[in-house]
């Protein structure tokens, strides 16, 4: 009989330990819609909406090696366009502002990107 007891009341504190993150982000009410981001200041980007989303680091590293490892600074979209593989030059030309962009999603995703540890940040760049 004890054992009975025993066992249901260990099974109550292991569903109520597993259970603590999803109570914790209950009580503390955190936002999960998306962030609003700024709008870009040019027509298009080198790449589609959905591909920047998700695999814009990708990219940007696939940028850093053609550039340091074969000199290769022309990268050529998917639309024929050609574009200059360079952050600074590219990417902040149409997205400027760190703080109302990139860190608007970094922040909600908690990730910490090492890319401003290389390049100004665009209002320091100003």
């Amino acid at each position: 009989m004890s054992d009975k007891r025993n066992i249901i009341i260990g099974v109550i504190i292991f569903i109520l330990l597993m259970t603590i993150p999803i109570w914790l982000n209950l009580a503390t009410g955190t936002s999960t819609e998306r962030p609003e981001l700024e709008k870009p200041k040019g027509d298009a980007c080198v790449m589609d909406k959905e591909y920047m989303t998700s695999y814009h680091m990708d990219l940007l590293n696939e940028w850093r090696e053609e550039v340091v490892r074969n000199g290769e600074r022309e990268h050529i979209a998917p639309d024929g366009k050609k574009y200059d593989r360079s952050l600074t030059n590219t990417c902040l030309d149409c997205h400027p502002s760190k703080e109302k962009f990139c860190d608007q999603c970094h922040n909600y995703l908690g990730v910490k990107p090492y890319c401003w540890s290389c390049h100004i940040v665009p209002e320091e760049f100003k």
